[in-house]
């Protein structure tokens, strides 16, 4: 039997949660980078996104996350009928959302895709890999939108096609420009060069589930 690994306690996140849309069916909300969406198993882990909201509206339930670095805008169901609703648009693809990063090193094309399967890494849980062989579909679009001079980054809107896990941070490694920040997959160099996940999630497009209308949620970039 091989040892349990030391459950990860995350830090403190002394961050408020921004409510940026609010009606009574559903909400946008800036989620701090630093904070889960969903408690974790162990008791230090409780504080999340889910946690402190159903503080003031209990009803509320979680229709997709964001990683624990990332800060930026979510959607969040208040009751049943709307969670079923949005979560078929997202299992049909039809929410549409873009990412702002900072990556390491000065990109050369202006625009381009990155296409890498991803699967489970099977030999560390916390992660995922590049695997042509068992690894599920993954596209992500990306724009640059400024080459940084006072650092060695650049800063990039991402539109992923696809929404595997940790895919904007796989798929930058894959090109050699790690998101600045990333714990999982950066080099130290990119790693020590932010204090957080250079990653948050800028625009989320859906279609409301009682009012019909196509909204699209924005979320400004801290940096």
């Amino acid at each position: 039997m091989q040892p349990q690994a030391d459950p990860f306690i995350v830090p403190e996140c002394h961050d408020d949660i921004e409510i940026l849309y609010q009606d009574e069916h559903l909400l946008l909300i800036n989620k701090p980078t630093g904070l889960l969406s969903l408690s974790g198993k162990h008791p230090l882990n409780k504080d999340s996104v889910h946690f402190r909201l159903v503080q003031d509206f209990p009803t509320a339930t979680m229709l997709h996350r964001l990683d624990f670095g990332t800060s930026g805008i979510m959607v969040v169901a208040l009751n049943k009928q709307i969670n079923a609703h949005i979560t078929k648009q997202f299992q049909a693809r039809t929410v549409e959302k873009t990412y702002t990063a900072l990556l390491h090193g000065h990109l050369v094309e202006d625009e381009g895709e990155i296409d890498f399967p991803i699967a489970k890494d099977k030999a560390n849980f916390l992660l995922q890999k590049v695997c042509f062989e068992s690894g599920k579909a993954a596209l992500t679009h990306y724009q640059v939108v400024e080459r940084l001079t006072t650092c060695f980054a650049t800063k990039v809107i991402f539109t992923p096609v696809s929404g595997r896990t940790h895919q904007l941070r796989i798929h930058s490694q894959q090109i050699g420009h790690s998101i600045l920040g990333c714990d999982l997959y950066a080099s130290d160099e990119a790693f020590f060069m932010a204090q957080r996940l250079m990653l948050h999630a800028t625009t989320l497009d859906f279609d409301h589930p009682v009012m019909g209308q196509r909204v699209r949620g924005v979320c400004c970039c801290p940096f």
